[in-house]
């Protein structure tokens, strides 16, 4: 929760979110080819009142600012676009055109963007196109800004290396449990009002238009790398593991700008999202952004990042890194000191206090990321989940563990009535422990539901993080009407840009193991376009993926043949593999019963899994 240390009547943060302002796009809403509204800021307009008792305080303030939107000039010849997506798109005049860094996440609102810079700044060419990191709110509007393939114009495409394994490998194997994780932590499924979703913490929402990705044409592969285009010279600084597994910051010496995309922010990051992905390093983080501080802060005078508004003037901007640098660093540190005198993940997290100048700091908040859940995290990322305590080396599952605490407490009736005592006395953290126990003992009971989602909402409005805010919400209206779908496909450029490799490790976490357990199949995969052959054996209930003819003595009991751009559509649901057989862009040879086999094994990812309720 926010330290009572915060001054609100700092008027700072304003006055930078404000400054530099060129035009807005009036009314900011933002529609696809087919009419769909894809972005609409003016949907907050309720931030404009009074702090209502349904939100924190800290929370309703910071929404406030990342509500703003337009098109600001930051320094001479640079320009960013805020609040016209989740995330920043920076606008560099060079010598005869444009370059642009992080094109947002859906085209749409990087075209609409782009048209809103071109409209006051003229109709410039593009020169090259960037994407800090691998995160999809920073590449995925690319053809709005670049429409045909950088190859045709001539455009470089710059990231950092490794970027685009990492970019798509995310979305693959654990992509369906990610969406719906990030159902219920961006807020998605939530009424946009004072009550409901307010803001994200790093933006004001999603956008939901058409993600794409062009390639890399070139890759930044070490710090102090000095790439020049359009007569700009950029300085780049790789800082993998921080917030993406790859990612990288800029400095433009001759302007004084530096540009630290996700790695510094006005609010705390996440160093294990909620949503779940591989942890990041607290400690490495840290590190990091001492070196940015010793590399560019003496020679920046503007600091942007691809998130939030801009920090003003050398002296500041070195004290803004700083004190994000302490935040991580103190978390990891005390967080590994606590946990070597003993203490657990949860033990460490309760206990763990921010120093008063953190603690009474805007920017080191948690209104996207969380301290809490940081310390548990930098545990994690050491210990694993397992405590030490031989107690908890093998509990029983949830619904087991449920039935015996019902039991053992009297009953659902009197589970019911502590809840509710708890809940009248302001102990809601203590009501969703009770209440979830009842709920996955006996999921359909009628008070209980109704109680824990108004637990939950009772969480919500008193957290100033929007994540935290938006599980809670979630939680509390899926309680009340019901689990809804989350919708589950990749992207077109998404898919394309998978490895062979990639795709069938996609393939083996969808074997049902138990039932396949007994079969031996060996499949030869034979790609057209490009030419690839690969063989694959499914043994054991494992699914191996060989490249070429495969282990000797491996002959394959059927053959497919496929182009490369039609199994994409199929991978991306645009058709089906029978209509293709059918149309004969698949070929099939051998025994087509072991391809039916095979199929038969693999299972389809539950994209409504339930989360509150067992």
């Amino acid at each position: 929760m926010t330290a009572p240390a915060l001054d609100f009547d700092d008027p700072i943060d304003l006055a930078d979110a404000e400054r530099g302002l060129v035009g807005r796009l009036e009314p900011c809403v933002i529609r696809d080819g087919d009419g769909r509204t894809v972005w609409d800021v003016s949907v907050f307009g309720f931030l404009d009142a009074d702090c209502p008792q349904t939100a924190h305080p800290a929370l309703w303030r910071h929404c406030r600012l990342t509500r703003l939107h337009g098109l600001y000039e930051v320094a001479e010849g640079v320009y960013q676009v805020r609040g016209m997506d989740l995330s920043n798109m920076t606008i560099i005049e060079g010598e005869t055109g444009i370059l642009v860094i992080d094109p947002l996440l859906c085209r749409e609102t990087a075209a609409a963007a782009l048209a809103l810079y071109r409209e006051h700044r003229g109709d410039r060419p593009m020169r090259a196109v960037f994407y800090s990191h691998s995160h999809a709110d920073h590449f995925g509007g690319v053809r709005g800004v670049l429409p045909d393939d950088a190859s045709a114009d001539g455009v470089p495409i710059v990231a950092p290396v490794g970027f685009l394994e990492h970019a798509v490998s995310e979305n693959v194997v654990a992509g369906p449990a990610m969406a719906r994780r990030a159902a219920y932590m961006y807020g998605g499924l939530l009424p946009t009002d004072p009550a409901g979703h307010i803001g994200n913490g790093i933006g004001q929402a999603m956008s939901s238009g058409t993600v794409g990705l062009i390639p890399p044409t070139l890759l930044i592969t070490e710090t102090g790398q000095r790439e020049t285009f359009d007569g700009v010279e950029l300085v780049f600084q790789l800082t993998p593991g921080t917030e993406a597994p790859s990612e990288m910051n800029f400095h433009l010496p001759a302007r004084r700008v530096l540009l630290v995309a996700e790695n510094a922010s006005h609010g705390v990051h996440n160093v294990l999202t909620p949503r779940g992905a591989q942890i990041r390093d607290a400690a490495a983080w840290a590190r990091y952004l001492t070196e940015t501080i010793r590399l560019h802060s003496a020679d920046s005078d503007v600091l942007l990042g691809s998130h939030h508004w801009p920090t003003y003037g050398s002296e500041r901007l070195t004290a803004y890194l700083e004190l994000q640098r302490d935040a991580y660093a103190y978390t990891h540190d005390q967080s590994v000191r606590l946990m070597n005198r003993g203490y657990t993940g949860p033990e460490i997290a309760e206990a763990l206090e921010l120093p008063p100048a953190l603690a009474s700091c805007w920017h080191v908040q948690g209104f996207y990321g969380s301290h809490n859940n940081n310390a548990k995290a930098v545990y994690q990322r050491y210990m694993g989940w397992f405590d030490g305590n031989p107690s908890h080396l093998w509990q029983h599952p949830p619904v087991e563990q449920a039935v015996r605490y019902v039991a053992a407490i009297g009953g659902a009736d009197a589970v019911l009535e502590q809840a509710d005592a708890a809940h009248r006395a302001g102990d809601f953290r203590w009501a969703a422990e009770l209440l979830n126990h009842l709920l996955f003992a006996e999921p359909e009971h009628p008070d209980a539901r109704e109680l824990q989602a108004r637990t939950f909402e009772q969480l919500a409005y008193a957290t100033d993080n929007g994540p935290w805010r938006s599980f809670y919400l979630t939680g509390a209206l899926e309680l009340r009407d019901g689990v809804r779908k989350t919708p589950l496909s990749l992207a077109p450029d998404l898919v394309a840009a998978l490895t062979t490799e990639q795709i069938f490790q996609a393939m083996s976490v969808r074997v049902d193991g138990p039932r396949a357990a007994a079969a031996r199949l060996v499949i030869r995969w034979c790609y057209t376009d490009p030419d690839e052959r690969w063989t694959l054996i499914l043994a054991n209930g494992v699914l191996v993926a060989h490249r070429g003819e495969g282990p000797h003595g491996a002959r394959p009991q059927v053959t497919i043949t496929v182009s490369r751009a039609v199994h994409n559509e199929i991978l991306g649901l645009r058709t089906t593999f029978l209509d293709q057989v059918v149309a004969g862009t698949v070929t099939i040879e051998g025994d087509a019963n072991v391809l039916l086999e095979f199929n038969g094994y693999l299972e389809e990812p539950e994209r409504s899994f339930p989360i509150v309720t067992p």
